[in-house]
Formats: structure tokens, C-alpha cells, sequence
């Protein structure tokens, strides 16, 4: 039996094949009367048509697919972030390509060739540094890139992220509140800006509730990673350096700081308070739960996709970043510190 066609789905519902074109792509639905579309999509079910990408993809020079290239598809802040984009992007006729990098730089070259050589029409990068000459080169040959959860040093380059400044920010007023005054930073790797942005935030803190910024109060860890923060936490102890609170800049780091602190003896928070940054997911189920920063986790995925929509259908408009809004989320990892100015 021959696959039935477009023509066919036209003749069958009474209308040009051009209005069935329209009607069966939800991106040009909206400019056919709504009985008509919804007429031809019946008329297309009952004859069991089946649009032909191949076929739109050489008369509009679009393949209707986005790659999204993430850092660590283990790493749970990453799944709402794809649900979030591809619930929109679908909505829209899109498809997405996820690709995994595990933070190597030539495994993302390879996954971005791979997804050229797929004809997607655009990219969302969740892998950005702050120095990223691939992405200077997407840029450089006017490929739609689009920044999700971290950013670069280029302005022009849109991006979606939280607002780490003001969620730093939140969680050491809370800290301050409840009596921490040595409090440890543990900051991601420095050359990604959710690292640097949450660093530099906590600094200001420092200033704006009178701390003084102590060099061996901060460790920069070299992932965010569970391994990194245990390492980290266990060095201060063998230092001997004093501190009541932790604020870990991403919650694997402040997972890493429980191990660490259990090994040791030590009970949170009755001997250290900790805090996280993302809020992921089971976070509530650590025990004790984790004090932690929220993020719009699903939200930064579908305003990056609507961003992403706006500059493949207007491609001469002005890129724009979007900041989200955070919030804390206290919960029992965090209380006023033991009448004692040691954590070992």
C-alpha cells in the first residue's frame, strides 16, 4: 500500500495542499482557520499521513531539531532544565539532540560536529566557560547559540541563569542571622562562570555583613562534584581551621561536605551548618535535609527555549539574557552555631 501524501491529505479534506502544510506544522497553524485545521489533522489521522522531515527540512533549509549539549547527564540539575526545553521546543514542531560532553573539551567538539553535520537550526549550551573559543566560533559564523545555567565573558551571546549573586546572597544573610560569623565558601572551578559569579557574591557578602574575607575560609574545588567537597571539608579539618557554617556552591559539593563531616565524627548541623545551591532533586531527603538555594531548574529550560524561538524566527533581533530568581529553601542542615569557636 502506498504511503499516503500531502496532496492526498489535501484532496481528501477539500483544501490546497498548502493549507494542509500550514495546518500540520504547529509553528504556521495559527494562520489557518481553527475548523479547517482541525479538520485537515483528522483527515490526516484517519489516512495514517506522516509529515516527511527530510523532505521540509530540503524546502526550508530547516531540520526542525535543536542540540542541547550538557556537561553531565549524571548530575541531577540537568533533567527538568531538558523537560523544561523540550516541553516548549515540541510545542513549537522542534525535536532535540542531547548530547553528553562529561566537562571534556574535545568530546563537546565532537558532539557539536556531530549535531552540525545533523543540520540542527540552533544550539543550547549548558557547558559554557568563561574563555570558550568553540563558542566564540559558533558565534563568529552566526550559528543561533543559546547559554543555559552558565555564561561566557561575551555580552552578545544570549544565556538564561539564575541569579547567583542574590542567591549567595540569601543564604548568607540567613547564616548571619542565625549567629555564623566563620563561615567556609566552597567554590566551583573558576573558570565557569557558576563558580566565579558565586565566589564574587559571597565575597560581597563577607563585606556587606562586616566578615572579614579570610583566605583559608574559601576552597576552590576543581568540580562540582560529591568527591570535591568531602576532599575539600576534610582538608579544612586537617588544617585546624575554624569555621561553624559551610556554604558549598553547588549541592554535590554540600553532599561531599556531609561524608566528610561524618567520617570526622562531626554532626550537622550541631558541629557545622551546611548550605547547597540548586535545590536538586532528594535534597529534602538527606538527613538531615539540606539547607539550599533553589533554582528554577524547569523554568530555565523553557525561557531558553523561548529565547532560542525568538532569535531562529527573528534572527536580526538584539540578543537578550535572561536572570531567574531564586530562593532559599531552609530546611535542618542549618542552625545557630555550638557556644565554641572550633569545628574539629
Amino acid at each position: 500500500m502506498n504511503r499516503p501524501t500531502l496532496r492526498d491529505v489535501a484532496q481528501a479534506a477539500g483544501v490546497h495542499p498548502a493549507t494542509v502544510s500550514r495546518a500540520l506544522n504547529p509553528q504556521t497553524r495559527q494562520l489557518v482557520n481553527a475548523d479547517t485545521a482541525q479538520r485537515v489533522l483528522r483527515t490526516a489521522r484517519s489516512l495514517g499521513y506522516r509529515p516527511n522531515p527530510f523532505a521540509r527540512t530540503l524546502k526550508t533549509a530547516r531540520s526542525a531539531t535543536v542540540g542541547l549539549v550538557i556537561p553531565d547527564l549524571t548530575n541531577p540539575l540537568f533533567p527538568p532544565i531538558v523537560r523544561g526545553l523540550e516541553d516548549v521546543l515540541g510545542t513549537a514542531g522542534y525535536g532535540v539532540w542531547v548530547v553528553n560532553t562529561d566537562n571534556d573539551e574535545q568530546r563537546e567538539a565532537a558532539a557539536i560536529e556531530s549535531l552540525r553535520a545533523r543540520n540542527v537550526d540552533g544550539y543550547v549550551l549548558a557547558t559554557a566557560r568563561l574563555n570558550h573559543p568553540l563558542i566564540d566560533e559558533l558565534a563568529a559564523e552566526n550559528v543561533p547559540v543559546l547559554l543555559v545555567n552558565r555564561r561566557t565573558e561575551r555580552a552578545d551571546i544570549p544565556s538564561v541563569t539564575p541569579d547567583d549573586a542574590s542567591g549567595v546572597a540569601l543564604a548568607m544573610r540567613h547564616l548571619v542571622e542565625l549567629g555564623h560569623r566563620r563561615i567556609v565558601h566552597l567554590a566551583g572551578p573558576q573558570s565557569l562562570s557558576t563558580g566565579y559569579q558565586r565566589l564574587r557574591a559571597f565575597r560581597y557578602a563577607l563585606h556587606d555583613h562586616g566578615l572579614p574575607d579570610a583566605p583559608e575560609l574559601v576552597v576552590e574545588c576543581e568540580s562540582f562534584t560529591e568527591d570535591a567537597g568531602a576532599k575539600a571539608v576534610q582538608r579544612l579539618l586537617d588544617d585546624d581551621v575554624e569555621f561553624t557554617a559551610v556554604l558549598a556552591g553547588n549541592d554535590l559539593l554540600a553532599v561531599g561536605c556531609y561524608d566528610a563531616l561524618e567520617e570526622r565524627g562531626l554532626s550537622c548541623p550541631a558541629d557545622v551548618s551546611v548550605v547547597g545551591f540548586n535545590d536538586t532533586r532528594f535534597m529534602d531527603k538527606l538527613h538531615p535535609p539540606l539547607t539550599t538555594v533553589r533554582i528554577p531548574h524547569y523554568d530555565i529550560g523553557a525561557e531558553a527555549a523561548r529565547l532560542l524561538l525568538e532569535g531562529l524566527n527573528q534572527p536580526q533581533r538584539h540578543a537578550r539574557s535572561v536572570l531567574l530568581p531564586l530562593s532559599l529553601v531552609v530546611r535542618a542542615s542549618t542552625a545557630p552555631p555550638a557556644p565554641r569557636t572550633r569545628a574539629t
